[in-house]
């Protein structure tokens, strides 16, 4: 197990959700096992080229499905990628619809987070040093916009923008929320994209969601309320779908980054530096290098 990276920069992480627990198509296969200050990864970290492209892949829920989504060492996970030089970072998400017209095996990519988690550490810093990024939007613009269009190559219907509602879970909604959430303006529910997308802006790493529709969740009286059976159902459809919007993408990716999250640190950090300490310095190094000696 490594703490620390010497390899070349992987700049490409993708983090698999429900269904999505091994990556196919990649090739040059390696697997790292990691650990971080804030414990082990939800797996090993698999490193291999799609497209031509070298990929970090890492499955939130553990390979088999093992992890609770409050359990998921989600600090853990970005700080890994991050080690390993991820500078953009995928997210691939089961959720449930709140729109009509969001139907199953549909996908969409998220603009925006309503975060209703309550159990979850969202941040890396504290102890001493403290920080305050701009999240008013949320999932990197630039990137969001490649994962569309890669989307759009694919025979799914893709829905671009919407906001995605985060519950705690492991239960589904009751119909009240799911009435509530729908009120809200919320486009889809799941239980991971928070804190991913918070912790992923302070490690400056561009962050997007394809989401894959597998339910209506609660809120229509004319369908059967969301359960394991009907979401598994789809699963297996929408993994491929996933994967196939994967392929086309990593081509498309610019070697440049033209976003602001690469810079997501350099007017948040407001602690002066000589009252850190140096524990604080050295645990949050990956991050604040750049910034702070």
């Amino acid at each position: 197990m490594i703490t620390e990276y010497t390899g070349n920069p992987v700049k490409i992480g993708v983090l698999g959700g429900t269904g999505l627990y091994q990556m196919d198509g990649l090739t040059s296969l390696r697997e790292i096992k990691m650990t971080t200050p804030y414990g082990d990864p939800s797996d090993t970290i698999t490193i291999g080229e799609l497209g031509g492209v070298e990929v970090a892949f890492l499955p939130r829920h553990g390979r088999g499905h093992r992890i609770l989504p409050s359990d998921i060492p989600v600090r853990a996970n970005i700080y890994a990628l991050k080690v390993l030089g991820v500078e953009r970072l995928l997210s691939i998400s089961a959720v449930g619809s709140l729109k009509q017209e969001i139907a199953p095996l549909d996908m969409v990519i998220p603009d925006q987070i309503i975060d209703r988690t309550r159990l979850r550490p969202s941040t890396f810093f504290g102890d001493g040093l403290v920080a305050h990024v701009a999240y008013g939007e949320p999932f990197c613009p630039e990137l969001s916009d490649l994962l569309a269009t890669a989307s759009d190559d694919t025979e799914a219907t893709i829905h671009r923008g919407g906001t995605y509602l985060v519950m705690e879970g492991p239960a589904f909604s009751t119909k009240a929320e799911s009435k509530l959430y729908q009120n809200w303006g919320a486009s889809i529910i799941g239980m991971t994209a928070s804190p991913e997308a918070k912790l992923a802006r302070e490690a400056e790493m561009c962050f997007a969601v394809l989401a894959t529709a597998t339910d209506y969740d609660a809120w229509r009286d004319s369908h059967a309320d969301v359960n394991v059976e009907l979401v598994l159902a789809n699963l297996a459809k929408n993994a491929a779908t996933s994967q196939a919007t994967l392929r086309k993408l990593m081509p498309r990716v610019p070697q440049q980054r033209h976003c602001d999250c690469g810079a997501a640190l350099a007017t948040a950090l407001v602690t002066t530096q000589e009252l850190v300490p140096k524990e604080t310095l050295q645990r949050l190094g990956p991050l604040v290098s750049k910034y702070m000696s």
